[in-house]
């Protein structure tokens, strides 16, 4: 018989195998009941498990049997590798006796820099991130706001991408408040383009900018209740008349039982 024949008869036979082997594992969660047990991968967090579409059980998406886990990449341990080393060296020592407590976590995931900050201490490394000559982060890039209900005490995260055009880095600034207290200071005393932004994360998601020269609605109406961005706000929407018929909103257009 030649290789490629062997090959293909190889490749059938593996399949044939994968396919006996995945049905059995089906049939057995199936009549066992059995839920499906989360594999924590190296280096993550488990922090919720999401079932069904939206959250939904009963959703005629067809999405009602989805299971998805979501996990957080844990602290990095020096060497962070790259400049990462460099940067996190100089922050420390311009904060002194306050880096252990401004500086919650260093996170190194897919080549990317995260700085978990707290809060109290966010205006003070934005200043040295900004002004000292070994790290010049000139330039926020906004914030962007994440809604996280299973992350007890600290369910609102805010993103900052910031980039230093002197030394050709990115790195984010991540801080996070819980729901029962969204305030986080405003940095636009710091970052003046940061206003928008802010009010933009205000407006999908909640979260108060202490210090914020004009924080009002951006997006939604000045009347709208509520921040539509979360994961908690009600689906729903509102009805639209097309060619003489009305579409009711998405949330009477499904049922969910």
């Amino acid at each position: 018989m030649s290789p490629a024949k062997d090959k293909g008869k190889k490749a059938k036979a593996d399949g044939a195998a994968v396919a006996a082997s995945s049905r059995t594992s089906t049939d057995a969660a199936e009549g066992s009941d059995a839920e499906l047990a989360p594999v924590v991968p190296e280096g993550r967090t488990l922090i919720n498990v999401r079932e069904g579409q939206f959250g939904a059980r009963g959703d005629t998406s067809g999405y009602d049997g989805l299971t998805r886990f979501v996990y957080m990449p844990d602290a990095a341990e020096r060497p962070y590798g790259s400049w990462f080393d460099q940067v996190v060296d100089a922050l420390e020592e311009l904060l002194g006796d306050k880096a252990g407590a401004a500086i919650e976590a260093v996170i190194v995931d897919h080549d990317e820099l995260t700085l978990r900050v707290a809060r109290e201490h966010l205006l003070e490394v934005c200043s040295h991130l900004r002004d000292d000559q070994d790290l010049r982060f000139e330039m926020c890039l906004g914030v962007n706001g994440v809604h996280y209900p299973a992350d007890v005490g600290r369910e609102l995260h805010a993103a900052y991408p910031m980039q230093s055009v002197t030394h050709n880095r990115r790195l984010r600034i991540e801080v996070t408040a819980p729901d029962d207290d969204p305030h986080i200071p405003s940095i636009t005393s710091i970052y003046p383009m940061n206003n928008w932004h802010e009010r933009e994360t205000w407006d999908f998601f909640g979260i108060i900018f202490d210090g914020h020269p004009s924080l009002s609605r951006i997006e939604m109406p000045d009347d709208w209740v509520g921040h539509p961005q979360r994961k908690d706000y009600p689906l729903g929407g509102i009805p639209v008349e097309y060619k003489g018929a009305e579409i009711p909103a998405p949330d009477e257009r499904r049922q969910y039982r």
